[in-house]
């Protein structure tokens, strides 16, 4: 897998949780780090996901709420269903 190096800056404390998470999982910084940034953008994704669901409900509702009798069944007969 190709890799690209990026630069980022840490608080000491980070850096401190840092190491000791390395230390403790026998994982490089590096490994840790990554997993971190994947974690979260899996995290943003479904976010994003969460929130279009949220709209496509909301906008579902309104247009229910449009409807006759505020989106209650429709009195038809089947037959005018096909086309003739």
């Amino acid at each position: 897998m190709k890799m690209v190096r990026k630069q980022v800056y840490i608080t000491p404390e980070q850096e401190e949780k840092l190491k000791a998470l390395s230390r403790r999982l026998g994982s490089t910084e590096a490994e840790l780090i990554r997993r971190c940034i994947s974690n979260e953008m899996d995290e943003l994704e479904a976010g994003d996901a969460e929130d279009a669901a949220v709209e496509l409900l909301a906008l579902l509702r309104e247009r229910e709420a449009s409807l006759p009798n505020g989106g209650g069944t429709a009195n038809f007969f089947r037959e005018d269903l096909y086309i003739r």
